[in-house]
């Protein structure tokens, strides 16, 4: 039996009301403000010990930073790794393709992308080659057909222009048959994004949904060229990171305001691939619209957005509930890619030893963290193991509650 008291004397956890916090009510619903109402799980009608097992699970694995479970647009329950708090950041990795991804369905809204199933050669005209049927449906749904190798183009996270190298990539299969969840597809999003509104893909999210649902501290990062990285790397607390599954929770609205088109947000909680296999996590899982399906059987549905190392944040729809868990991580400072002497490395073509090597040479003093290398990066402290491993007992935690 795991020694779960182990950890009692070195986590903070949080679960009393904080008369402080501020949020308005819609309806009967509760919207967070600038700062979140805290109550006891009780109140919100879910059972003290049930919450206590989802907790204590997730920080099994130390490679948890912080928790926060949300019902009802109030935190009902928080707990944070030793020296980290409710403002601390995270990195979301692949998270990050989850909420840029709402982007297109906002431009949808508004009249700037006529439809999920324009030609993507509509607003990138190097595609107007052999990839000139692939559909922005097709790469939010990851079925691009775009070459896939070995390395998933997660060696693109090396290049001083991450867009340059997406949109080089070339036709390899028939869109809308397979399943490959490539990061390039998310990467084009960043293009059409810009070349339908005429803004940059993270002022989009700072203007249409980020100041709308108060998420006011965070890093949007762009590569070393100025492109923002729509497949990765938002940096924010996990307090922030619950806000925006909120915001998908409720159908996209936050308070009486409408962010997301609801309809969009309706069919990115369907399920369009199901018994996904995953080198880490130990549970097949379903996929649609850049959003992962954790459990969808009579009893729940569970949607998550998911990045590496171990980054969640779930979220229950029907029962107005998201939990979120991000990793140990240091943010080097900065908001633009730039990987000084790593760079000269790249060669290696592996980003597992590449980051080894990187943690090696920050701890021998060689990498001015901050100075001539500045993006995100998680150390081995911040690698998710036992998470993984009990990943099936965690989501039906969240569901059971």
């Amino acid at each position: 039996m795991r020694l779960i008291a182990f950890f009692q004397g070195i986590f903070i956890g949080t679960l009393a009301l904080d008369a402080s916090s501020v949020g308005q009510v819609s309806g009967t619903k509760i919207v967070p403000m600038d700062d979140w109402i805290k109550i006891e799980p009780a109140d919100a009608g879910i059972s003290d010990r049930k919450v206590r097992h989802l907790f204590d699970l997730s920080f099994l694995d130390p490679a948890t930073q912080a928790a926060v479970l949300v019902k009802n647009g109030q935190i009902v329950g928080e707990r944070y790794q030793k020296g980290f708090h409710s403002e601390s950041f995270g990195t979301s990795w692949s998270m990050a393709k989850s909420f840029y991804a709402a982007l297109i369905g906002i431009s949808v809204d508004r009249g700037e992308i006529d439809s999920l199933d324009d030609l993507v050669s509509d607003y990138l005209s190097e595609f107007s080659d052999e990839r000139g049927d692939i559909t922005i449906r097709h790469l939010l749904n990851m079925t691009s057909g775009l070459a896939f190798p070995a390395h998933e183009h997660e060696l693109m996270f090396l290049q001083e222009n991450h867009l340059e190298y997406a949109l080089n990539v070339k036709f390899e299969k028939s869109p809308g048959q397979v399943f490959e969840y490539n990061n390039v597809n998310s990467m084009l999003l960043s293009a059409i994004l810009f070349n339908a509104s005429g803004k940059p893909a993270d002022q989009l999210m700072k203007e249409r949904i980020f100041s709308k649902i108060g998420i006011k501290n965070y890093t949007l990062w762009r590569d070393s060229s100025g492109n923002p990285l729509s497949y990765c790397c938002v940096d924010m607390s996990a307090r922030d990171f619950s806000r925006l599954g909120l915001l998908f929770a409720r159908k996209g609205t936050w308070g009486h305001e409408k962010i997301l088109p609801s309809n969009f947000v309706a069919e990115t909680f369907k399920q369009i691939w199901s018994n996904i296999k995953s080198k880490t996590i130990n549970q097949n899982r379903g996929y649609g619209m850049h959003w992962w399906v954790s459990k969808n059987d009579e009893h729940s549905s569970i949607f998550n957005a998911s990045g590496k190392f171990g980054q969640f944040v779930f979220v229950d729809p029907y029962n107005d509930t998201v939990f979120t868990r991000i990793t140990r991580y240091r943010p080097t400072g900065g908001a633009v890619q730039n990987l000084g002497t790593m760079r000269f490395f790249s060669w290696i073509g592996d980003l597992t030893l590449l980051r080894k090597l990187g943690e090696r040479l920050t701890s021998m003093g060689l990498i001015d963290v901050g100075g001539d290398f500045s993006t995100p990066y998680t150390f081995e402290d911040g690698i998710s193991k036992e998470f993984f491993t009990d990943y099936p007992a965690i989501v039906d935690a969240f569901a059971d509650l």
